[in-house]
């Protein structure tokens, strides 16, 4: 397999045990370790087991003994780094670190093993091997952790090994994980391939579990051929465009998306028509409406995505969080200290009198704009990134933002967020239309032991109407909403259209 060379293995490490019984008498002593020392407990011992001179079949035996106890740990650990504000806390990050690891080098572990197996044999280790790497690989998925190119490179070293000895299609079991059933190492593959595909990121980690077990299911479905499939283009995915060049040679490079786009097709009619997201094996985390929701918007990535056309690098200050936004827009303070700031809203009303609400919005202000504390972000190929170290602030996403585009302030949402190994931030800005009309909701709310307003932010086009409040707000659907310094008094929410880590974007109907 001379396309990728494998990280060397340890050979520092004793084994903790030699032969079945001793490697049962050992896992006992897991049992009253932390899931995180436990979970480093098996890592230290996968790679001793790898750097062993052991035949081939007993680095297998053990090697699945120990996934076998790594599987029950994966839960408990990776809620420790499930989605956390990046960059993560030490602690955080050193759960990731150790899971990650673990898959990882479980899955080198059986890929060295593979060619010393006898051919029949192969599937088992390969099997293994797409699978552990699948994992690592969500890992990364569910910290929002940039995946290293060393996750590529493997499951693809995993395809053509498995191509090359004629068992990427065999049907295996795996008593490790017997809610998947009986599958094959196409299977694994296809389901890494679909996640990356869709950008994980950019989803919630509710919808990116759910989508997670949605491409488990449907895995098998996705073929792996040699010469693009019959049909729309927009149904395929080249591995070459997807990957880049410098793939391994002899593997087959495209898979057929369609029964997947048919599948997703299906299950959107079936929600439309009534049926619950339960019934159709989506869980019950999410209504019907914003289970709709993600299907399309997983639909939607499935086809191929324009590359983007600006090369361009420039520099952005982002102004986070509904309220600071509320003083981007207005270059007013929501709530001030001092008992002067209403006199903002009052000269606001009557702007909105004598010039009509869209006139008044595009006024310009004599007082000098509002300093509104920001971070320094740099906009390169069309994403933005935050350098390391170059702020404390931990953020997670989506999350409201604004900031001056082109001079003018602008409402928008951070999204797609992602930590690289150095602690740098990546991520999508999308901005909300020119237009949106910045109030507040009536009814005070709590905060420590003072009522503050909270900012609202109404987006209209035609005769509708949308909403976007903090999450803060409890607001709920079938409740009007009372607000101030807007042309509409009262709303009704009707239907979540998105929802943040700090608001939420409802459209609304007038009351």
């Amino acid at each position: 397999m001379h396309w990728l060379r494998l990280p060397e293995p340890r050979r520092d490490i004793a084994p903790a045990f030699t032969d079945p019984a001793s490697a049962q008498t050992w896992l006992t002593t897991l049992e009253s370790m932390s899931p995180l020392a436990a979970g480093a407990a098996l890592l230290e011992q996968i790679q001793a087991v790898d750097g062993a001179p052991l035949p081939a079949p007993d680095t297998v035996a053990q090697l699945d003994i120990l996934r076998s106890a790594a599987v029950p740990l994966q839960a408990s650990l990776r809620e420790r780094f499930l989605r956390k504000a990046l960059p993560m806390l030490a602690s955080e990050e050193r759960a990731f670190d150790v899971t990650y690891q673990l898959w990882t080098r479980l899955g080198i572990a059986y890929l060295r093993a593979a060619p010393q197996c006898t051919p029949p044999n192969r599937c088992l280790p390969l099997q293994r091997a797409a699978t552990a790497f699948r994992i690592a690989q969500y890992c990364h998925y569910l910290a929002a952790r940039t995946c290293p190119a060393l996750v590529d490179h493997l499951l693809l070293a995993v395809l053509a090994a498995a191509e090359a000895n004629g068992v990427l299609r065999k049907p295996i079991g795996d008593p490790d994980f017997p809610q998947h059933g009986k599958g094959s190492i196409s299977g694994q593959l296809a389901w890494a391939f679909l996640l990356r595909r869709i950008d994980p990121y950019h989803l919630s980690a509710i919808g990116l579990q759910v989508i997670n077990r949605v491409f488990s299911r449907w895995r098998e479905l996705v073929n792996f051929q040699e010469n693009p499939p019959d049909g729309p283009a927009i149904y395929t995915l080249d591995l070459a465009k997807l990957f880049g060049s410098g793939l391994p040679p002899g593997i087959p490079l495209y898979l057929n998306l369609r029964p997947v786009v048919l599948k997703l097709a299906q299950r959107i009619k079936l929600l439309e028509d009534g049926e619950s997201p339960e019934t159709l094996k989506l869980g019950r985390a999410l209504s019907a409406t914003a289970a709709t929701r993600l299907l399309r918007d997983v639909e939607h990535h499935l086809y191929p995505q324009k590359p983007g056309t600006s090369s361009e690098t420039s520099n952005i200050e982002l102004i986070f969080g509904g309220e600071n936004a509320y003083a981007v827009l207005t270059n007013r303070i929501l709530n001030p200290v001092s008992g002067h700031g209403d006199m903002g809203n009052l000269v606001n009303r009557e702007k909105m009198a004598i010039f009509g609400l869209e006139q008044a919005s595009q006024l310009p202000s004599n007082r000098k704009r509002l300093k509104v504390s920001g971070e320094a972000w740099t906009i390169s190929n069309e994403l933005a990134n935050r350098a390391a170290k170059s702020s404390d602030t931990r953020l997670t996403a989506p999350c409201l933002i604004a900031a001056l585009v082109g001079g003018r302030p602008r409402l928008g949402v951070l999204s797609s967020l992602q930590c690289h190994p150095d602690g740098a931030l990546s991520a999508q800005l999308r901005w909300y239309a020119e237009g949106v009309i910045t109030g507040s909701l009536k009814r005070l709310a709590p905060r420590g032991e003072k009522l503050v307003r909270l900012p609202a932010f109404l987006l209209r086009s035609a005769s509708d109407y949308a909403l976007i409040v903090p999450a803060e707000a409890g607001t709920r659907l079938g409740v009007a909403v009372e607000l101030a310094d807007l042309p509409v008094g009262e709303l009704m929410p009707v239907e979540v259209v998105e929802r943040g880590h700090d608001f939420v974007h409802y459209n609304c109907t007038v009351k």
